[in-house]
């Protein structure tokens, strides 16, 4: 049998409309099919490959990891080299009291263990995040995801989760003494690449402060680059108590993390003891991965050329059947009447153009863009015409 009747046969699926675009290997911001068809991947598998596919020192990390050791033992017990380096790399990119960072498998994980600290740590039950909000597909994350229609069949959920409206400075009275955290994404990504007003996030800051709530940010998406520096929070001035990662710190392995204080992660130790465990959590080999990742942001210098990149696009990004252009960075959207309008976008560019782009769970009349950091404005230039040449065709709009 053939990898696509396997996978069709075998694979669990989740839509009866897979993209059954098969790949044999990738390298930089293409992949390849089998009869050497490219593909120009503008998504990097949903804001993953930061580096890009491949990259030549993530290959290296790896390799230098396979020919040591891999799992040994269950998360935090022995002394392993590159986790406790990757720690510290990650430290060092961050506010001073964001000391204590605890790898997971997946953004997904890493946000119920942020749940989790936060009840901990506060003694608190009420959970707080925003409509149009995507935290994950678990149970604990799908209850703090701001959309009824993913929620509603699998009820029910956490308790004491309540959803405010995102960038509503008035919402912000909903955040009490019962609230143990506050989660938000720095920049809303499901919900179409929303970037919160300039005041809205030390508002939001100084109100988590005042009822003794902990903020926690959600930076799966929009971290490591993504948005022009490091972390999204730096652009905002705010610091929260509680940092979560994952997706593009990988360079394509699986990891996350959520990152506290010292203070704060202590309670995981004690009432009960092991409060938060994982077997493969901070594996040495995605470990390895996402040191090299961070050492190829930091020193190719991939997030300070993040805007002159996004800005290219928004240039050459103009058509009539363009409604809008939001982003922050090189995580953006671009918007069309209607998904009826934008679908057929999508497939002539994928099937004509060799271009791989996608649109946003909660906003589906506009296209996702968030390439490899490490585009080439060649390589933007190419893409956007592919997308321009499929945006006519399909509109029959010049």
């Amino acid at each position: 049998m053939t990898p696509r009747q396997l996978f069709l046969r075998h694979q669990a699926q989740t839509s009866d409309f897979p993209l059954l675009l098969e790949i044999e290997r990738a390298e930089g911001i293409y992949m390849y099919g089998p009869d050497g068809r490219r593909y120009l991947d503008l998504i990097s598998g949903i804001g993953v490959s930061n580096v890009g596919h491949r990259h030549p020192r993530v290959l290296a990390g790896i390799q230098a990891q396979l020919d040591k050791y891999l799992h040994l033992m269950v998360y935090g017990e022995l002394v392993q080299a590159v986790p406790a380096q990757l720690a510290e790399a990650i430290h060092k990119t961050l506010p001073v009291h964001l000391d204590s960072v605890y790898f997971t498998n997946s953004g997904a994980e890493a946000i119920e263990g942020a749940l989790k600290l936060a009840k901990r740590h506060t003694g608190r039950t009420e959970l707080i995040s925003c409509l149009n909000a995507y935290h994950g597909s678990t149970h604990g994350a799908l209850s703090i995801t701001g959309s009824e229609g993913f929620k509603n069949s699998f009820r029910p959920l956490l308790p004491d989760v309540r959803h405010i409206r995102h960038n509503e400075l008035a919402d912000l009275a909903h955040i009490t003494e019962r609230t143990a955290a506050v989660i938000i994404e720095t920049v809303q990504g499901e919900a179409g690449v929303r970037v919160p007003a300039p005041e809205y996030l030390p508002a939001l800051r100084a109100r988590c402060t005042e009822v003794g709530a902990l903020l926690i940010l959600d930076e799966i998406q929009c971290g490591y680059g993504r948005t022009g520096s490091m972390w999204a929070f730096e652009q905002f001035g705010i610091e929260p108590d509680i940092l979560v990662c994952a997706k593009g710190m990988g360079g394509g392995m699986p990891i996350g993390a959520f990152i506290s204080s010292t203070e704060i992660m202590s309670g995981f130790k004690t009432n009960p003891i092991l409060g938060h465990c994982t077997t493969f959590g901070g594996h040495p080999v995605s470990c390895a991965a996402a040191l090299a990742t961070l050492q190829v942001i930091q020193e190719e210098h991939l997030a300070e050329g993040v805007a002159e990149k996004a800005a290219r696009f928004r240039a050459q990004l103009r058509h009539p059947a363009i409604r809008a252009v939001r982003g922050a960075g090189l995580l953006m959207a671009v918007e069309f009447e209607s998904f009826e309008v934008l679908k057929p976008i999508i497939d002539h560019a994928l099937a004509h153009e060799g271009i791989l782009t996608d649109w946003f769970l909660f906003c589906d009349n506009s296209l996702r863009l968030a390439p490899p950091l490490i585009i080439t404005n060649e390589q933007i230039d190419e893409a956007c015409a592919a997308l321009l040449r499929a945006i006519s065709h399909v509109t029959g709009v010049a």
